[in-house]
């Protein structure tokens, strides 16, 4: 869930890849860390709201900045591979929607 009303669903390996995504490009090592054990702990789900404002917004540039260029060089080629990409794009435009600037 980005904010309120404004959420994403995937898979249990993508949701894992979009959070393993952001675990090495976070400069909070704490909220990091608790990513990691999100992923660890097949937890499924990921709530943006309740992290700190700052981190937040830095997840929220990653994913507009880097998520679909890393999807297109880290997941693995098959006839999904489009329609997952585009999945992904859902998420970045959700960031829009949800209101967070930049």
């Amino acid at each position: 869930m980005l904010r309120p009303g404004v959420d994403w669903t995937a898979t249990g390996g993508l949701f894992d890849w979009t959070v393993e995504f952001l675990i090495p490009r976070l400069s909070d090592r704490q909220a990091a860390e608790h990513l990691q054990e999100i992923v660890d702990n097949n937890l499924g789900s990921l709530w943006v709201a309740d992290l700190p404002t700052t981190v937040q917004q830095e997840i929220v540039e990653h994913w507009r900045s880097g998520l679909i260029a890393a999807g297109r060089q880290q997941l693995p080629e098959s006839q999904e591979k489009a329609a997952v990409l585009h999945h992904l794009q859902k998420l970045v435009d959700a960031t829009y929607s949800a209101g967070f600037v930049g």
